[in-house]
């Protein structure tokens, strides 16, 4: 067997161990060297629920990664849509943020003109997904195309209103992402945690809320943190990455995601937090793996 594909089995979650160790409470897997996190792997704490997004790691079939993603201790993966549903199924994974209704990430609710294929398009699949037995399901606001804030909610409202009862009724939850309109998706309107909570307001359903992209939201507002304590409420799911970079949440970047899972752990929070950043490692996995021992706090 090879040192790679021993050390693959070996790694299942990190730091369960902590106390027993007499590890300080401080202690952060950003400044453990690449042996040690995988040597001090084992059962992971279960105060976060750990999901990745497949586009990340499309290198690998599908079921290679669900098969190495259990073994990290990993139960979703995120934006799948129904041809992939079996295959998650097949490993007992969950489809934590399904896809699959949207047109694209430009041409979303904040638009009028789009609003008959959107509202055809998630009318079929919100359906689909209650009764494959997941729940959440991403939506975008689209590009603001020179619309103001207000023409934006008013229009996401016009569309989202159409398929909120739906969603209701199967215990559906609509996800709109926010993205940065800095770097990586120029126009994007619901690019700041503000914004995405107006409208959660404006539709006043516990079947809209958010997925609060920390790499996106650090590129255009930061203040991480307080954001997260402040509107917890609104938020379905969380996305991770490095910043700058997109790529792994280590000390080469700037956030400091111990201290954010910690936060977001306080709240209550009982969805998926996803891990979307792209591996600069050729070893992809073992990014993966580190990226979960950092955040299973």
């Amino acid at each position: 067997m090879s040192a790679n594909v021993n050390r693959r089995s070996a790694i299942k979650g990190i730091l369960a161990g902590t106390a027993v160790m007499g590890i300080p409470p401080g202690f952060s897997a950003l400044a453990m060297p690449k042996n040690e996190i995988e040597t001090q792997l084992g059962t992971l704490k279960g105060n976060i629920n750990h999901s990745v997004s497949r586009w990340c790691f499309d290198s690998l079939d599908l079921d290679t990664l669900c098969i190495e993603a259990k073994k990290i201790g990993i139960t979703g993966i995120d934006l799948v849509g129904p041809a992939s549903w079996p295959t998650l199924k097949k490993y007992d994974l969950v489809s934590t943020m399904c896809n699959g209704a949207e047109i694209n990430l430009v041409d979303g609710f904040n638009d009028l003109k789009f609003h008959e294929t959107l509202v055809k398009n998630y009318t079929e699949m919100i359906p689909l997904v209650a009764k494959a037995g997941y729940k959440n399901l991403i939506c975008f606001s689209g590009s603001r195309r020179g619309k103001t804030d207000e023409e934006g909610w008013n229009n996401c409202v016009i569309g989202l209103q159409k398929l909120i009862p739906l969603a209701e009724k199967h215990n559906v939850i609509l996800v709109m992402e926010l993205l940065n309109s800095k770097i990586d998706h120029k126009d994007y309107q619901c690019d700041r945690t503000s914004w995405g909570v107006v409208l959660a307001k404006r539709l006043n359903s516990e079947n809209f809320k958010l997925l609060y992209d920390i790499y996106h939201m650090q590129i255009d507002e930061g203040d991480v943190i307080r954001n997260i304590r402040d509107n917890h409420q609104y938020i379905a799911h969380y996305h991770t990455a490095g910043v700058p970079g997109r790529n792994e949440i280590d000390d080469t970047q700037e956030l400091n995601y111990t201290a954010i899972m910690k936060a977001i752990a306080k709240t209550g929070f009982k969805g998926f937090v996803g891990q979307e950043f792209i591996p600069k490692n050729p070893d992809k996995l073992a990014s993966l793996k580190q990226a979960i021992a950092i955040c299973d706090i």
